[in-house]
C-alpha cells in the first residue's frame, strides 16, 4: 500500500481502509507541517493543525482527483486554515483589546456622566467575567492580562494547549455575546 499511487489511497480511504490514511499522513505530513509552521510560527499550534487538516481529509470527501494533486489540495486546505488561524487570533486580541482600553482609559478629569458611565460598564465587565466557568475566567486571565502563551497557561495549569485554546475561545464567544448590547463598546 505504500507505494500505491494517491488516487489509489485516497479511493481506498473513501471505501473505509483507514490504514491508507496513515500512507497519506507519512507522504505529506511534512509538507503540510512546514506549510503551517511557516505561517503560524507556532511549533503546537502548526501541530495541531497538521493534525486538523488530516482528521478533515479524513472525514469530507471534498477532495476531487480531476481539479489536481493531494499534495496540491493539502497544501492549499493548510495555507487557508493557518491564515483563518491567524486572522481569529487578532481579532481575538483586538477585541480583548478594545475592552481593556475601555476599563483602563481615563481621561483627566471626568464628568460624573462619564464616572456612571465608566463604573455601569466596568461593573458589566466584571459579571460578565464572573459568569464564566473557573477555567475559563482563570485561562482568560493567564492570557490577556498576564500575556502568557497557550503553551505556558498548559503547563501552568496541567492541560493540553488544545483544551486551552479551547476554554479561551469558549470564553471570548460568552464575553462577546454578555457584552454584545452595550452600544457604545462595540
Amino acid at each position: 500500500m505504500k507505494n500505491s499511487p494517491d488516487a489509489e489511497l485516497v479511493r481506498d480511504l473513501r471505501i473505509g481502509q483507514h490504514q491508507a490514511l496513515t500512507v497519506l499522513y507519512d507522504r505529506y505530513a511534512g509538507l503540510v507541517y512546514s506549510i503551517a509552521y511557516q505561517i503560524l510560527q507556532n511549533t503546537q499550534e502548526a501541530e495541531d493543525l497538521t493534525q486538523d487538516i488530516f482528521l478533515t481529509f479524513w472525514q469530507n470527501n471534498s477532495f476531487n482527483p480531476d481539479r489536481g494533486s493531494v499534495s496540491s489540495f493539502l497544501g492549499l486546505l493548510t495555507r487557508s486554515r493557518a491564515i483563518d488561524k491567524i486572522r481569529k487570533r487578532t481579532t481575538a486580541n483586538s477585541f480583548l483589546e478594545r475592552w481593556q482600553k475601555t476599563i483602563t482609559e481615563e481621561s483627566t478629569t471626568p464628568s460624573p456622566l462619564e464616572q456612571a458611565t465608566t463604573t455601569e460598564i466596568q461593573t458589566s465587565i466584571r459579571q460578565a467575567m464572573q459568569s464564566l466557568p473557573e477555567l475559563q475566567r482563570q485561562i482568560l486571565s493567564m492570557n490577556y492580562y498576564q500575556g502568557l502563551s497557550h503553551n505556558q497557561i498548559a503547563e501552568a495549569l496541567a492541560l493540553t494547549p488544545g483544551v486551552v485554546k479551547s476554554r479561551l475561545r469558549q470564553a471570548l464567544v460568552q464575553l462577546k455575546t454578555q457584552l454584545a448590547g452595550m452600544n457604545n463598546l462595540e
